[in-house]
């Protein structure tokens, strides 16, 4: 990955490390593929945060089983990695290793820790945003990714990527000046704006964390194949997990679970599946990311993960019956527009990385004079 001039659609012609079952697959078979996955992102993700409103409604409150099951479920990407990681086992095994364990365990702990933290930032947002607000203010994290990006991994910051920052922005504190918001019953303003500046910080470090990731596999660990990837969501996952769980058990939270289970208004075998299906939902989202990397370009999952994010406030609307203000509605088409800038400068790069590849590939096959 190197900026801006990562193409979203073009694979690199350097196809080692990527599973040797996918470079057989037809153009049609690929589109599937490439669909199936944007589905398991967006639906995933939209599922997740819907699930994470109806816990808090239904009169969950704790905010570490709200985090800890983020993470929880992350055995579940273990089934892509023996099915298809350990096909590049053999292309893996031949050079030596970027990095000694103990740096790798390092990154994956220091990753981790910071997943935990963002995912609690986002429990605390969603327990005093409507699912429809929450999901609106999400969307700057591609307005702070393009800032981290241009700081740690040196992307190019163009007039079209300085106009999608503003544009989000603005949208984002259109949300935090509406007088109108549509908050959760019985949660008060000082509240609402607790979950506004506790979302966007969320939305900041979830930003900073891809810019990291990008960073330790371009700088320190030097490979990006299918598995090194997986297994970085799936032990950063373990590590958040277990700091989940320690918070859980430190905050005292562990002791009205039980209550909070009796007292649920949908049962207490509604409260077991809402977690479960909550953590299993996470996950499928990370399963679409991980395979969209993998089948398209790191960008691509992005651009996808943030279009998503348009996705839940049209659920919510329809499950939770939100109301959807004309400030909201305002906001809401001013993060597409800056969402449209993003991805239109992409576009530009993508034609720029063809034609440089065109021509080279022209260089190469004209005969010697």
């Amino acid at each position: 990955m190197s900026g801006n001039q990562e193409p979203i659609l073009v694979k690199e012609e350097s196809v080692v490390g990527l599973p040797i079952p996918l470079l057989k697959l037809k153009s049609w078979q690929w589109w599937v593929l490439v669909s199936v996955n944007i589905f398991f992102l967006i639906g995933g993700q939209a599922a997740s945060v819907l699930l994470g409103r109806f816990y808090y409604d239904q009169g969950g409150n704790s905010k570490w089983m709200a985090t800890l099951v983020q993470t929880a479920a992350f055995p579940v990407l273990y089934i892509p990695l023996l099915l298809l990681g350990r096909s590049t086992s053999g292309s893996e095994s031949s050079s030596e290793p970027a990095c000694s364990l103990k740096y790798i365990v390092l990154i994956y702990v220091l990753l981790g820790v910071i997943i935990a933290g963002d995912n609690m930032l986002y429990s605390v947002g969603l327990l005093y945003l409507s699912a429809s607000t929450y999901s609106l203010i999400c969307a700057t994290q591609l307005a702070f990714n393009a800032v981290f990006s241009y700081f740690i991994n040196a992307q190019k910051f163009t007039a079209l990527i300085l106009n999608s920052v503003v544009l989000l922005s603005f949208s984002a504190a259109l949300i935090a000046l509406n007088d109108d918001a549509d908050t959760p019953a019985g949660v008060p303003r000082s509240k609402y704006i607790v979950g506004f500046v506790c979302t966007l910080a969320a939305s900041a470090l979830y930003s900073l964390l891809l810019s990291l990731m990008q960073f330790s596999f371009e700088k320190i660990l030097k490979r990006e194949t299918f598995s090194v990837v997986l297994e970085m969501q799936i032990y950063t996952s373990l590590v958040a997990t277990c700091v989940s769980v320690i918070g859980l058990f430190a905050s005292g939270e562990w002791r009205t679970l039980h209550g909070e289970m009796e007292g649920y208004h949908k049962g207490q075998a509604s409260y077991v599946l809402t977690l479960v299906w909550t953590a299993v939902t996470w996950q499928v989202c990370s399963v679409g990311v991980v395979g969209l990397i993998f089948l398209v370009t790191s960008l691509f999952s992005n651009v996808i993960s943030t279009l998503s994010l348009a996705v839940t406030p049209l659920a919510a609307l329809v499950v939770f019956r939100d109301k959807m203000s004309g400030v909201k509605v305002m906001a809401m088409l001013i993060a597409l527009w800056g969402f449209a800038s993003y991805v239109y400068q992409n576009h530009i790069d993508d034609l720029k990385v063809r034609r440089a590849r065109q021509q080279a590939h022209t260089r190469r096959v004209e005969p010697p004079c």
